[in-house]
């Protein structure tokens, strides 16, 4: 059963690698394309836009290097089984965020081609994100310490006591009555 999930997870990876390695190709062939046929007045590109398409290309092909490294799976050369799946390349969190990455990257290499330099601030939805992430996972905490959550907990806890379900009700209306159904435990600490 364990080695029917990591032949599936290799399988997974081998697909998403295939589409990153093309994925890296493609928006700077269909930039160029969009620059020709829309906006050939933008060939060749001036300094200003060649700065920005470096500028995010290096960290998009860094990226790339890495899901690569991570998620090849590595196979005997000889009986061709699977040693290693690689790590999983759909999991959440960092390797989530590299693909976002990536895919804000290509946008913007498509968008400059097709409707313009300008486009380029879309990238900055990375940074802004990033600083979004900062403030809500340490520096709210920091700042805010232990009295913003506490403030938030005796809110959550008085509406708790308001929205009792349909099955909670019935049973301390039964409770009331004095029904030998219904047993009462004691409070838990």
């Amino acid at each position: 059963m364990a080695n029917a999930a990591a032949k599936r997870i290799a399988n997974q990876n081998e697909s998403t690698l295939k589409t990153l390695r093309l994925g890296m190709l493609l928006p700077t062939l269909i930039s160029i394309l969009l620059r020709l046929l829309f906006r050939r007045d933008s060939l060749p590109p001036s300094k200003g836009p060649l700065a920005i398409y470096v500028a995010t290309f290096l960290p998009a092909f860094f990226l790339s290097n890495y899901l690569i490294k991570i998620g090849t799976t590595r196979r005997d050369s000889t009986t061709g089984t699977l040693i290693s799946y690689g790590e999983d390349l759909s999991q959440p969190g960092v390797t989530e965020w590299c693909f976002d990455i990536l895919y804000v990257t290509w946008a913007c290499q498509i968008g400059s081609g097709a409707l313009g330099e300008w486009f380029w601030w879309l990238y900055m939805v990375i940074p802004a994100y990033a600083v979004y992430k900062l403030w809500a996972s340490v520096i709210s905490p920091l700042v805010l310490g232990s009295s913003g959550s506490q403030a938030a907990g005796t809110a959550t806890a008085d509406t708790d006591v308001t929205n009792t379900s349909k099955r909670q009700e019935k049973l301390r209306k039964r409770n009331e009555r004095g029904d030998p159904r219904v047993k009462v435990q004691s409070g838990r600490k």
